[in-house]
């Protein structure tokens, strides 16, 4: 089992955020370009063009709430084309422009308070999160899976796509037997490499003990 965890996050076990081109930090800026790549990640594309989609709306000044207001809906269009995101760019622009306005006016831009108006409970952190447009339960457990990287209060956080990735790989799906497989700073990494394998069988297979559904 500790073999086929290490070779996990030595395969997988790089966050979306990572990925994405922004290392995970308690940070106002931070925690709003995880809540775009959650937004651009909730709707049925492959998650290679949401974060490629994400990339250039961060290129084109949208990292920060203001940022990301002070782009016209046909600039937020056009970057979300260059990312090849185009099944969707015309209402997730719209979307987008509306949620940076919301986390400027609920929480001064800063999702941290966001945590304190939450009084640092998950079910209360998925409440608000659902109140930005364009968020779901999918996309509460995208956010959760990778921000409990800096908020320790979230841990461990597996939702059902980490358990089928668990699952496929024989490894228990309990999230708190899970998280006794790595270290605290590696739950985060650990979560993204079980969708992973959640998602690519094929993967799974080449991980050692996949093939497990």
């Amino acid at each position: 089992m500790d073999a086929v965890v290490r070779k996990l996050l030595h395969e997988a076990g790089t966050t979306f955020a990572e990925e994405a081109g922004f290392p995970l930090k308690d940070q106002p800026a931070t925690l709003f370009k995880l809540l775009v790549m959650t937004n651009l990640l909730s709707t049925r594309i492959s998650s290679e063009i949401a974060l490629d989609a994400a990339k250039e709306l961060f290129a084109a000044g949208g990292g920060t709430p203001r940022g990301m207001a002070k782009l016209t809906w046909q600039e937020r269009v056009d970057a979300l084309g260059r990312g090849h995101y185009v099944r969707y760019d015309e209402s997730t622009a719209e979307r987008l422009g509306d949620m940076a306005e919301q986390v400027q006016d609920r929480y001064g831009g800063d999702l941290r308070r966001l945590a304190m108006e939450a009084e640092r409970d998950t079910q209360r952190v998925a409440k608000l999160l659902k109140e930005f447009p364009g968020i779901g339960p999918t996309g509460v457990d995208i956010f959760c899976r990778e921000a409990q990287a800096i908020w320790p209060w979230l841990r461990p956080y597996f939702d059902a796509l980490c358990q089928k990735g668990a699952e496929r790989l024989g490894l228990p799906t309990e999230p708190d037997a899970l998280a006794g497989l790595v270290t605290d700073k590696d739950l985060a990494r650990f979560a993204a490499a079980l969708v992973r394998v959640a998602r690519d069988k094929k993967l799974a297979d080449e991980i050692g003990k996949g093939g497990h559904r």
